[in-house]
Formats: structure tokens, C-alpha cells, sequence
């Protein structure tokens, strides 16, 4: 089966009352998680993304505590599962300023947690990418808002 385009699916939409437009959110909602925590984001914490943004930098914590520090294949194997959880998130979101935040946030752990990202080349370069993506993020945004994240990633560099 073929989806549909964007642009169909709007036109179709138009078409629904609000009732109809509800059981068929639920319904979605139903198959699959990703589109039960989109609708959960869209609906109840899209109106205070800072706290938004704390909650998911309390999952990253979690992910740090819970860290498996064994081997260096654990370790990367923990980091993109968190990587992962992270970036699915900021998806969510949409806005720019919480992308940038949560993978400074992000890389600042894997700094702060004693991880040997000397010991691994695929440690170092998950680390690596996502510093050259807060930097490329960075210089999208405006230079107001440049200058204020310069500390972070001048720390992210060192």
C-alpha cells in the first residue's frame, strides 16, 4: 500500500469533524509508542519546553547511572542507546534552541562521566559527530544565541 502525501492528507482531513479527528488520533495512537509520545508531547508538554527539556535531561541522567562500564563495546552500545533516545526527542520538539540544548547537555556528560573516549575510536567519534552537529546547528542560529552557547562548546572542543 501506497501512503499518501502531506498535502493529500491535509486536504482529507478538512473533510472530518473534531469527533471523528479524535478517534482517529486514538486511533494512531493505538499501533504505534513513537506516536503515543508525539501526541503526549504535542499535548501536554509543548507548552513548557524548559520543562520538557529537564525531563529529558533526566533520562539522560538515568542513562549515565545506568551505563554499562565493562568494555569499551558496552559502553558505545549504552551511548548510542541513549544517542538514540535522545535525538527521537528532540524530533519531538522541533525547536532548534532544545536540540542544541540537550546534545550540549549530551556531550557534556559523556566529558563529566570519565568515559575513555582515548581507549576507542568509535567512542571518540560519537563524541566527535556530535560536537561537529552542535556546531553546524550552532551556526544556523542566531548570533545572540551563538554567543551564548561559545562556553559550552569552547568546553565540548578542549
Amino acid at each position: 500500500m501506497k501512503a499518501a502525501s502531506l498535502k493529500q492528507l491535509r486536504d482529507e482531513l478538512k473533510i472530518y469533524s473534531p469527533e471523528d479527528l479524535q478517534l482517529l488520533c486514538i486511533r494512531l495512537a493505538k499501533y504505534k509508542k513513537d506516536n503515543k509520545e508525539l501526541l503526549s508531547y504535542l499535548l501536554f508538554e509543548a507548552d513548557d519546553e524548559a520543562a520538557y527539556i529537564q525531563s529529558v535531561k533526566d533520562e539522560i541522567d538515568s542513562g549515565f547511572e545506568s551505563l554499562n562500564r565493562k568494555n569499551t563495546y558496552l559502553i558505545k552500545k549504552s551511548l548510542r542507546k541513549i544517542l538514540k533516545d535522545t535525538t527521537k526527542y528532540i524530533k519531538y520538539s522541533g525547536i532548534k534552541t532544545t536540540e542544541l540544548d540537550l546534545l550540549i547537555y549530551y556531550c557534556r556528560k559523556i566529558r563529566t562521566s570519565k568515559i575513555p573516549l582515548n581507549r576507542s575510536l568509535a567512542l571518540r567519534n560519537i563524541y566527535a559527530r556530535q560536537v561537529i552537529k552542535i556546531e553546524n546547528l550552532l551556526k544556523k542560529l542566531h548570533e545572540d544565541i551563538q554567543f551564548d552557547y561559545q562556553d559550552d562548546v569552547r568546553f565540548l572542543k578542549a
